[in-house]
Formats: structure tokens, sequence, C-alpha cells
């Protein structure tokens, strides 16, 4: 989910870059030209351009507000497992839209989507690259795997502001815990906050302004008979676990589990 969010959940179907020199010897996806980048990770370079041009005006980004302002040298991070959604989700997720949006029309898809495996931290510049290397260090050895999200969840951030809707993991709960252990050591270390205790995973699909969790939730035995009668959902869910990746400020570190 989005920066330093606490996800409440209702109810469930269920700034200057670095010097090249400083960069660390593996790869950053952002920083590589040769290598494709994913429209869904550029469209998080553009929202994180937009939300930081101007600090707090909501109506640069969406409406959102920020959960913590951005300051010169202050970079937002965050440690997930990205999925890269093909067409076929994404016609599932227009189906979801369509349905949810007659309860709720101000509800906005994601740009891209993932499993959070930290809360929304601030770095410091210079701890950038410690941190990586940590998370390298940490992730190196941890087994790939597959999950599956298919449960239609709706949550809201901890100051009630947002209301998201999500598809919440039913497999793999235990090796994504198990990767939350390993991120949480990394920010121990750095005496940065740890990830919620007992969180449920989910991937999340819309979100809209304002707490509108009941008028979602009305709808909600209605959205998960669309997950459950979509054609192959059942495969259109699994989201393979190979990488982790860490966002910090507009540069994207890679971490391809072994």
């Amino acid at each position: 989910g989005p920066f330093g969010t606490r996800k409440h959940q209702l109810s469930q179907g269920s700034s200057a870059e670095a010097p090249a020199t400083e960069l660390p010897p593996f790869l950053i996806l952002s920083q590589t030209p040769r290598l494709p980048v994913p429209d869904s990770v550029l469209c998080m370079f553009r929202d994180q351009e937009e939300a930081e041009t101007v600090v707090d005006d909501s109506s640069k980004h969406g409406g959102r507000l920020r959960t913590f302002p951005h300051e010169r040298g202050n970079w937002a991070t965050h440690v997930y497992v990205p999925y890269e959604a093909q067409e076929d989700f994404l016609d599932l997720l227009q189906l979801l839209l369509l349905r949810a949006r007659a309860s709720v029309p101000s509800l906005t898809a994601m740009a891209e989507f993932h499993i959070s495996l930290s809360q929304g931290v601030i770095l410091r510049h210079h701890w950038i690259s410690p941190v990586v290397q940590s998370l390298k260090e940490h992730l190196a050895s941890f087994p790939r795997f597959t999950c599956r999200a298919d449960r239609v969840t709706i949550y809201t951030n901890d100051p009630k502001s947002r209301t998201f809707i999500g598809l919440e993991v039913t497999s793999g709960h235990s090796q994504l815990l198990e990767l939350v252990s390993e991120v949480d050591r990394v920010m121990e270390e750095f005496s940065l906050p740890s990830f919620y205790k007992n969180p449920s995973f989910h991937l999340s699909l819309a979100w809209c302004v304002g707490n509108l969790s009941e008028e979602l939730e009305s709808c909600l035995q209605e959205l998960q008979e669309i997950v459950n009668r979509f054609e192959d959902s059942s495969y259109l869910v699994r989201i393979p676990g190979a990488e982790v990746r860490c966002k910090s400020g507009k540069k994207i570190f890679s971490f391809p589990l072994r």
C-alpha cells in the first residue's frame, strides 16, 4: 500500500540524485537505461515527482494528503514485492471498478501493484546505500515462492483519510511473514520502525479520498463473486515472489530471490 499508512482491515469477503560513483554495485532499475523499465515503474516515478513538487497541495496528487512532508535530503522509502499486471488482470480490475464505482464514483485505480513488506520510512540520503546493502545481505539466500491474493478486502489508512479496495493474500502468508522479519531486522539496525504486528498482506487495487468503507462493504459480496467467476482468476491472482524491491525517492533497487 502507499507510504506510511497503517492499514486497518475492516471487513473481508474475507531530490538531488547521488553522483554515479556512490551507487552500489548491483541492479538499480532507474539508473540503467539499457533495461526496459516497466510502465508501472515509470508511473511510480511520475507519481513521486508530482507529489514532491508541491509539499501539501493535495490537488496536485489526486486529492491525496502526504502522510509526511517531503523535505530535501529526506527520502521516502518503501520495501515491497512487485506485481507486474498483465492484460487479463487489468480486465478483472476494470470489472471490479465498474461495480465499485456504482457505490463510490471517486475510486481511482492504482498506478502500480505490489505487496508491502515495510512501512513508509524516511531515510537521510547517506543512509540509502547502507540500508540497501543490508537488505541485499538479508535477502540474498531467501528462496523464491508464489503467493496468491484472491480475497476482496476493504480497508483504510491510519488517519482514515483514504479507503482502499485490495486483494488479500490467501496463500504464501507465511513466506511473506518471513520476508518481513528479514526486512524488520534491517529497519531495526537503522532504528527505523518495523512493520505492523500480525499484518494482513494485500495487493491494493484502487483508492479514494475519505473513509468510504461502509459504502464499499455494501458491494463486497458482489466484488468477491466477480473475482470468483472471472476466467482463470485462480491463475491471475498468483504473485511470483521472485524479487523484492526497495524504492527510495525516485530510485528503485531490486533484490532477486534465490
